[in-house]
């Protein structure tokens, strides 16, 4: 047990860049910590769709009180997917990635909150099936590397890339939470 502990305190520094652990200390006028709402890209892959999990990867988001500000179903067009995984272009199992992507529909969605990409990061899981804790969504669900259910953006600066990637601003739906928000969050 103190071996989780010690790696979900470790993962919620890795998660934060100095700026963001300097916003979270910040004092809002209230005297409580700043909360400072991100958004970020989820995406259910082809597995996961095949597999029926969509409902209970949505479940999970807003069961942790995130709000869905966006979803589409899709087939992927590989012109999308080139630019997400740019960064693995050089890599051997880049044509299988991409092949595999494309092999099925995809859900996007974008999820609002605070530090929603870093806790969102959490709750999926290690990218690697054998190495993803019980109770994270790949660790529930995936059953290999290359079948792993669910992508989640890395960082603040990448949700913003992606979402504007999958998404076209008209896409996005900025709707009130009628006063579900504000009991969740302190000012």
């Amino acid at each position: 047990m103190r071996g989780l502990s010690g790696r979900a305190a470790l993962r919620g520094l890795m998660c934060r860049t100095r700026a963001s652990v300097a916003s979270l200390l910040a004092r809002s006028s209230s005297g409580g910590p700043s909360w400072t709402l991100e958004r970020t890209l989820v995406a259910v892959k082809p597995d996961g769709v095949q597999r029926r999990l969509v409902g209970d990867v949505i479940q999970r988001f807003e069961r942790r009180g995130f709000k869905l500000v966006g979803m589409k179903m899709l087939q992927a067009p590989e012109s999308i997917l080139a630019e997400h995984y740019h960064d693995l272009q050089k890599k051997p199992f880049y044509p299988a990635l991409i092949s595999y992507m494309s092999s099925g529909p995809v859900v996007a969605m974008v999820w609002e909150g605070p530090n929603v990409v870093c806790t969102s990061r959490a709750m999926i899981g290690h990218t690697n099936s054998a190495e993803a804790a019980p109770g994270t969504i790949r660790g529930d669900f995936s059953i290999h590397i290359s079948r792993n259910v669910i992508h989640a953006s890395d960082s603040v600066e990448g949700a913003q890339r992606e979402i504007q990637l999958w998404f076209q601003s008209s896409e996005l739906v900025d709707w009130a939470d009628e006063g579900h928000h504000s009991s969740i969050y302190p000012a």
